[in-house]
């Protein structure tokens, strides 16, 4: 077998040294013929070849440099490394689009020398506690290489001759592999995403050198019963609306060994249909992970990198896959946003028909979408006021852990309004490739504060994180999203927690509501929570921006900043200032990029409000300082948080003009009756707006409460109740 990768590359006209090789016409890269690339046709992918040129000629003119792996993430050898895989795969297809035998004889070089030194590595120096890899500190990043690898070697092999082939076959690329997969089984044979590059590039080296054998320990896992590799990666990694396990981030990343091995399989082996598999679970994800975002950056759930967008390497690959098999024009907006192409006829295609101005707006939209292989592990739930790069969105986290990369963060929360991430999620605590910090690796405060509880949007009991902080145990349990709605001025989310803390449950309730006579939506959120035990509960809010108004009287630290805890993240909490809001006082004002915010919340007998900031005990000033507020209640077995969110008002610092800098909402009251929880808004302009919770499920079943000795009913889990002035 001699098999191919044509979803690489191709025009449809071929080389005569692909058709020497294969025996057959060869699909497998761009021919020379081309040469309307420099025409106005597609400039997108003109533009990708003289980027991509500049790249390679520049890596040419520095020599071949294949140096001894030493440096952890960020170093000199880790990313000469990276650079070569890039001028390798790249270098591959300026070949086959430019016929130039330079390009070929550079890649032919590199991978000569990389024949000399691989034979020569065991266990990269720099290894930790990751899985060794060989070029790389990590297993992870060797699978990288030969991802990228094999592609640009795939589109010269058959102009070499028999020696050098065989030699870089073996040296090179069956070495790599056998590493991969059988060195390294245990992180081949993971559901998870080292695995997914792994078995990407072992099936791939597969397909290009003839292997069956390699081709199924891939698909299949070393046993090659199904029970694990790439095919029972899609069937468990992804739920039945294509959301990933880790969160956005590592979907973002995964999706590239995704859809480009799959691209792979659907040529070498179509009777697999893998792009139908699971009712197109892969084109699927790859909509799905452009929901995601915000302003075109992702949401950062779990271990995320807060700098990640769409316009990064994986998804302008998939991007091009998922439009060559869909026609999708939505996805070309995308392509547009991005700016960028890949140097294959796929994104060939993308940029010829996005110059023909067959692009259509992207639909980002609310949605839910479920997680879990069955879809039943909870769920994450997007509001959005509008599909503006600019308008509100508020996410509801209610999904499961997410495995090892997993915070303790369940039914937690981010706003989003005018471009901004506004109630804020950490994400992880890393420098991605910065050697001067920890080598490009997570960061000890990844562990001891960007994973606790304390460090997101949600409850915390006894200062103790969720599952006690035990990932084994938080595999086992996941929220329950009970409601969904995404009807127009009254979104919904809800969804409960059992198992997180030993004997209490919480249950949270999220609406985007519209008020007449405000400006916007405001964001409303209800905690309520159930113990067999009274207990501390903290309720904190991590948001961005300077402070307007504290309306509570607050004693401030202004001689020294006390820290809030001991452990479990309250270690790296400062405390500025604290006091017992009551009445109408208990809100915060804060200024982000011209637009003032409140947080408004519920003054509860006894409790107490901290202001405070990120960064105690932090020696090596691996924290961002930033702003959070807790709500904590002493000594409570049972309780409401009731709480919203109001965007209004404008500042231009240019004109010197403000204006309702102010909370346009007078009274934020909560009643409960007999369960039900109600909420009461009430503008300064005299609206009042009353929203009941039932928590029954039943989507036809009546409810009724009593509100202000006035009887109110609706129908179903949740309704928004308009009132007139006079709070009839």
């Amino acid at each position: 077998m001699r098999g191919s990768l044509l979803f690489l590359s191709s025009l449809g006209l071929a080389s005569p040294v692909a058709a020497a090789d294969h025996g057959h016409t060869s699909l497998t890269g761009l021919a020379a013929a081309t040469s309307d690339i420099r025409t106005n046709s597609a400039p997108l992918f003109a533009a990708e070849v003289e980027r991509s040129t500049k790249f390679v000629e520049s890596m040419m003119e520095a020599g071949v440099v294949v140096p001894t792996p030493k440096d952890p993430g960020g170093g000199y050898t880790h990313e000469q490394h990276k650079r070569n895989y890039k001028a390798i795969y790249e270098g591959g297809q300026l070949y086959r689009i430019t016929g130039e035998q330079k390009y070929a004889d550079y890649v032919r070089d590199v991978l000569l020398a990389y024949a000399d030194l691989y034979p020569t590595l065991g266990d990269h120096p720099a290894k930790a506690n990751q899985n060794t890899g060989r070029i790389f500190w990590q297993v992870l990043n060797d699978a990288m290489w030969q991802v990228y690898s094999i592609q640009g070697y795939e589109l010269i092999r058959a102009g070499l001759n028999e020696a050098v082939r065989k030699r870089i076959d073996d040296d090179v690329f069956r070495r790599a592999a056998h590493f991969l997969s059988v060195d390294s089984e245990r992180t081949f044979n993971l559901i998870h995403n080292h695995a997914t590059w792994a078995t990407a590039g072992v099936g791939m080296t597969g397909y290009v050198l003839g292997d069956r054998d390699m081709v199924d320990r891939a698909l299949l896992g070393s046993a090659k019963d199904g029970k694990t590799g790439f095919l029972r990666q899609t069937d468990l990694l992804f739920s039945p609306d294509g959301y990933y396990a880790e969160g956005p981030y590592y979907q973002r990343f995964a999706l590239m060994p995704f859809m480009i091995f799959a691209g792979a399989i659907e040529e070498n082996d179509p009777a697999r249909k893998i792009f139908e598999h699971r009712d197109g679970i892969l084109l699927k994800a790859l909509r799905t992970t452009i929901q995601l975002t915000y302003g075109g950056y992702f949401f950062p759930f779990n271990d995320a990198m807060k700098d990640k967008s769409l316009n990064t390497a994986e998804l302008y690959h998939g991007v091009a896959i998922a439009y060559a098999k869909t026609g999708d024009p939505a996805l070309l907006s995308i392509a547009e946003g991005q700016g960028r192409t890949v140097l294959t006829k796929n994104g060939e295609k993308v940029a010829r028909d996005l110059a023909a101005g067959k692009a259509t707006p992207f639909p980002f939209r609310s949605l839910l979408l479920r997680d879990g292989p069955d879809g039943d592990l909870g769920a994450v739930a997007i509001l959005r006021n509008g599909s503006g790069p600019k308008d509100q969105a508020l996410v509801a986290k209610n999904s499961s852990q997410g495995m090892g990369h997993g915070h303790f963060d369940k039914l937690s929360w981010q706003y989003y309004d005018n471009g901004n991430e506004i109630i804020t999620d950490y994400g992880a605590a890393r420098f991605l490739n910065i050697e001067a910090k920890e080598g490009g690796r997570y960061l000890p405060e990844n562990e001891s504060w960007a994973k606790q509880s304390v460090a997101h949007n949600t409850l915390v009991v006894d200062e103790k994180s969720h599952f006690d902080g035990n990932v084994k145990v938080a595999d086992t349990m996941a929220p329950k999203q009970l409601f969904y709605s995404d009807a127009d001025g009254s979104q919904i989310s809800s969804a409960s927690m059992s198992g997180a803390y030993p004997g209490t449950s919480f249950t949270r309730t999220m609406a985007l509501l519209a008020v007449d006579g405000l400006s916007a939506p405001v964001a409303l959120d209800i905690m309520r929570v159930k113990s067999d035990a009274p207990h501390q509960y903290d309720l904190p809010l991590h948001y961005q921006g300077h402070i307007m108004r504290v309306g509570f009287d607050s004693q401030s630290n202004i001689v020294s900043r006390p820290v809030l805890g001991a452990e479990n993240g309250y270690q790296h909490i400062w405390v500025d200032a604290a006091g017992k809001p009551q009445g109408d006082n208990a809100f915060l004002t804060w200024l982000l990029d011209g637009r003032f915010y409140t947080y408004r919340y519920v003054a509860q007998e006894g409790a107490e409000s901290i202001l405070a900031e990120i960064g105690a005990n932090d020696p090596n000033f691996n924290l961002r300082r930033e702003p959070m507020l807790i709500q904590r209640i002493n000594g409570a077995q049972n309780t409401v948080f009731a709480s919203l969110l109001e965007s209004h008002g404008l500042y231009d610092g240019a004109a010197e003009q403000t204006t309702a800098s102010d909370s346009q909402i007078k009274s934020l009251r909560l009643e409960t009756d007999n369960g039900k929880d109600i909420v009461s808004i009430e503008t300064l302009a005299g609206t009042r707006l009353l929203f009941a919770i039932s928590y029954d499920t039943d989507s036809r079943k009546s409810h009724s409460a009593t509100v202000g000795g006035k009887k109110i009913s609706w129908k179903g889990y949740a309704a928004q109740i308009k009132s007139g002035g006079t709070g009839n």
